[in-house]
């Protein structure tokens, strides 16, 4: 069997992931099918990703991307996950995860509705969405509280979880408009205030159009297998959220070729993909949390040392700020409220690469300019370092 080694695994992460400085790019669409697909749960977390890999960073170009181009767009999919993806992967991401997520929320919502005991009904959502559509539709795009405003069912109270220790009184508008949006009837604009804020508008959209759910699960495979590969069968599975079976069945389609591992791992690499790569240039970066190239694997043993975990994760699994050397997870960073930037090694990297360290932190710091980052999921170095 065809063996791929550690080394090369991280030659690959820096060569695709468009770390390195010779193959970063001035395109967020091309950034984005490089990873295949951001992590958007933290809005900042997108722009931070795209400009670590950008010629020349800046949030407009980002935004730009997002909201004016709408060459890129934000789906719940991978793990009922915020993601964003470029327009032309998205099909096959709402064929392969998004529909399936969409479908469950829809579920989930109308138990919640039938458990709070006050006649509230499939009949009642879907005049409720359809006054909601239509408010949208008219006014361009509008916040969730504006819709609330003049759409009194968006109001309506109920309560979850009756009779556990959860049960919680809770307004309906977020719920609805999670649907809508899981479903492709409305997608996220422009935020209001900066590039770091949640606080997003809403249009109206149209839903994907519907295409072969296994011909798309094939395709996201090969383009992961491209970007993550070799890995095994296991990443794979974890990272899209999909089942054995289909895992499996996508791998094949695919034509994914069998490949052994360190550790004595059986891995999977695109077809025809088994040269090796020769190593870019010496690289540092700094990523942000829930970065792809942090998030990519579940075995994430051939670039992140097994005693860095408990610094830079949270307990529910979320990596924070990382500092990279060489495909390597050498550290973290923070970003303190004076707007001061700081790292922290773990790992012994040597006077070159501190050198390296330090010009990659000048250059984020440099155009963050006045934003500061406070990530969604903070974990233990990074308060450290911001205390």
């Amino acid at each position: 069997m065809y063996r791929v080694d550690d080394e090369q695994r991280r030659t690959r992460l820096g060569r695709r992931h468009l770390l390195a400085p010779s193959v970063r790019t001035a395109s967020a669409v091309a950034v984005a099918d490089a990873v295949v697909a951001l992590h958007a749960t933290d809005a900042a977390t997108v722009h931070l990703s795209v400009c670590a890999r950008l010629t020349d960073p800046g949030a407009a170009t980002v935004e730009r991307a997002l909201y004016e181009d709408v060459s890129l767009v934000r789906l719940l999919s991978m793990r009922n996950t915020l993601f964003v993806v470029s327009r032309d992967l998205a099909p096959a991401v709402d064929a392969s995860n998004a529909r399936a997520v969409a479908a469950k929320e829809r579920r989930k919502l109308l138990k919640h509705l039938r458990e709070d005991g006050n006649g509230l009904d499939e009949r009642w959502l879907a005049d409720t969405e359809r006054q909601t559509l239509a408010v949208l539709t008219a006014r361009g795009h509008a916040t969730g509280s504006d819709l609330s405003a003049v759409v009194p069912a968006l109001r309506t109270k109920i309560t979850v979880f009756p009779g556990t220790k959860q049960k919680a009184v809770q307004g309906v508008a977020s719920r609805v408009i999670r649907v809508l949006a899981a479903e492709g009837h409305i997608r996220r604009g422009r935020p209001r205030g900066s590039w770091t804020s949640s606080q997003f508008r809403w249009t109206a959209s149209a839903p994907w159009p519907a295409s072969d759910p296994a011909e798309a699960r094939a395709e996201v495979a090969g383009r992961w297998l491209h970007s993550y590969g070799p890995a095994t069968e296991g990443d794979l599975a974890w990272w899209t959220g999909w089942g054995v079976r289909e895992t499996r069945a996508a791998l094949a389609a695919v034509g994914a070729e069998e490949v052994l591992l360190d550790r004595g791992a059986v891995g999977w690499a695109a077809p025809g993909d088994l040269d090796a790569e020769p190593p870019p240039e010496p690289w540092a970066a700094l990523l942000p949390g829930l970065d792809p190239s942090a998030m990519g694997w579940r075995d994430r043993g051939f670039h992140l040392p097994a005693d860095h975990r408990a610094a830079l994760f949270d307990r529910a699994g979320n990596i924070g700020p990382t500092v990279w050397w060489n495909g390597r997870i050498v550290g973290g960073w923070a970003h303190r409220a004076d707007g001061e930037l700081v790292w922290r090694l773990l790992s012994d990297v040597g006077d070159d690469a501190t050198q390296l360290i330090e010009a990659e932190a000048a250059r984020l710091s440099a155009w963050l300019g006045t934003s500061r980052i406070t990530p969604r999921f903070r974990t233990p170095l990074e308060r450290e370092l911001t205390a």
